[in-house]
């Protein structure tokens, strides 16, 4: 890893500033942030350069909603060690910023949780921004792999458990319609981004959740009531909406391409994000896990308990990205805005990142030609991958 405080100029490389591929451009970084972006034969003399030798250079990845990786699980062991590894996993994919997510655990599970995160953003570990709890007010009828016994009624100790600020951004996916009328406004208006998932609630309900300020959908399509001709259901109020979010799992079997298709093009522009639902098998060799004690299978990138249900996903950012210019057909430039320009604006984030300009974050991602990650800056910090 590279540590520097002094001005360097990055060049020979594409630039996607998260609007446009520029060539001919150098990004001038100044410690922790973006100087400039500037024409290659204007970078100021004696500036030290940086030659990436081809490639795309693009703004680094955001992921929502990861579970583990590097071979921990965040609910089996929360603590700032197991966030550090799961970062460092996630990082040789692009991951530049994520939330470390727990799933249905006890109180005092997601409390070491929250202590753990907000202990590493006080240590500033590389890329942790929030905090993300997957339940546990949610419905067991859409359980998933979640333990039922985990799934409970809505406790008003969660605003005391996540208090406005503290623990960056954070999200917190429930239920709406196992919860107390006007519960999802007074969670919003704590500072919380809260969404919908593992959710068996109607259209109505929804829409309901929606007039609270509903900020999103956790993994849409999963977990939660289809979209049928006379019953929208979850993903009929969600896609309908222009203002909320959708966390996308762009593996291949949590969605087939098809579906996914007609839901990009039906949602707002700007609303759909990529998330990986990572699970401990991401930057492992080993792939095999457990979850609440249930043995993982890992075959062929897919996740599933010995049942057959799925168990979150062995995905990593840079493979959604891929998947989405060779499974749906969208263009890079789209699909890298899913992976960093929309979850930074979903997140409040989107003034200093998920783009590459002046003031921005110096989080970056250097991509080959074949989109393999080569090397990530995290505040300017380099480290370099996949050589």
């Amino acid at each position: 890893m590279t540590r520097t405080g002094q001005q360097r100029a990055l060049v020979g490389a594409k630039i996607f500033d998260g609007d446009v591929i520029k060539e001919g451009f150098a990004v001038i970084l100044d410690g922790e942030t973006i100087r400039s972006v500037l024409p290659e034969d204007t970078v100021p003399a004696g500036c030290p350069i940086v030659t990436l030798n081809g490639g795309l250079l693009t703004p680094g990845f955001i992921d929502v909603q990861v579970n583990g990786g590097g071979g921990l699980l965040f609910n089996n062991n929360p603590t700032i060690e197991t966030i550090g590894v799961i970062a460092k996993a996630h990082r040789q994919f692009g991951t530049t910023g994520f939330l470390p997510t727990l799933i249905s655990d006890s109180f005092d599970t997601m409390r070491l949780a929250c202590d753990a995160v907000q202990l590493a953003l006080q240590e500033n570990t590389p890329g942790v921004l929030g905090v993300h709890l997957e339940g546990p007010f949610l419905n067991k009828k859409r359980k998933g792999v979640h333990d039922a016994d985990f799934i409970r009624a809505f406790e008003t100790e969660i605003f005391q458990l996540m208090p406005e600020d503290s623990l960056g951004k954070n999200i917190l996916t429930l239920a709406p319609e196992t919860l107390p009328s006007g519960t999802v406004r007074r969670l919003i208006e704590q500072g919380l981004k809260v969404c919908a998932g593992h959710t068996a609630g109607t259209y109505e309900e929804i829409r309901a959740a929606l007039d609270e300020e509903l900020s999103g959908f956790t993994h849409l399509f999963n977990a939660m009531t289809p979209m049928e001709s006379r019953a929208p259901g979850v993903v009929g109020a969600a896609l309908e909406d222009d203002e909320s979010y959708c966390g996308i799992i762009a593996d291949g079997f949590h969605i087939h391409p098809a579906t996914l298709k007609v839901a990009i093009a039906a949602k707002k522009r700007g609303r759909m994000m990529l998330v990986t639902d990572a699970m401990p098998s991401v930057g492992s060799q080993h792939k095999a896990f457990k979850i609440y004690g249930q043995e993982i299978i890992v075959d062929g990138g897919r996740c599933t308990t010995r049942d057959g249900v799925l168990a979150g996903s062995d995905l990593d950012m840079i493979g959604a990205v891929r998947n989405c210019v060779d499974l749906l057909d969208l263009p890079l430039e789209e699909a890298l805005r899913m992976a960093s320009l929309y979850p930074a604006t979903f997140l409040q984030l989107d003034e200093e990142l998920g783009r590459i300009g002046s003031s921005y974050r110096a989080d970056l991602v250097h991509l080959s030609d074949d989109l393999v990650v080569q090397e990530t800056w995290i505040r300017g910090e380099s480290e370099k991958h996949g050589l």
